[in-house]
């Protein structure tokens, strides 16, 4: 999965950047958002977390039934299917 860019997610600052970077000589700086720092994470959580991510969805597999498992994939067709299309 590709990670995502580090440009600006508020449009008001994308559309100043836009402009700052159309009408001078140089090129500004991107204004960066404010994002957790992995220093801010506890290491031990964050591993914990991991660990149960990827055993997740395989061992919430093993513990449906056939029935339940169609079900289930059933009702997420349907939800697939009836997405409006904009």
């Amino acid at each position: 999965m590709p990670k995502r860019s580090s440009n600006p997610r508020d449009l008001n600052q994308l559309a100043a950047y836009i402009v700052e970077q159309a009408t001078s000589d140089t090129a500004p700086e991107l204004p960066q958002t404010e994002q957790p720092q992995e220093s801010d994470k506890n290491p031990a959580a964050v591993a914990l977390g991991r660990l149960g991510g990827l055993k997740g969805g395989k061992a919430r597999a093993e513990k449906l039934n056939p029935e339940e498992r169609s079900a289930i994939a059933k009702k997420a067709a349907e939800a697939r299917w009836n997405k409006s299309k904009e």
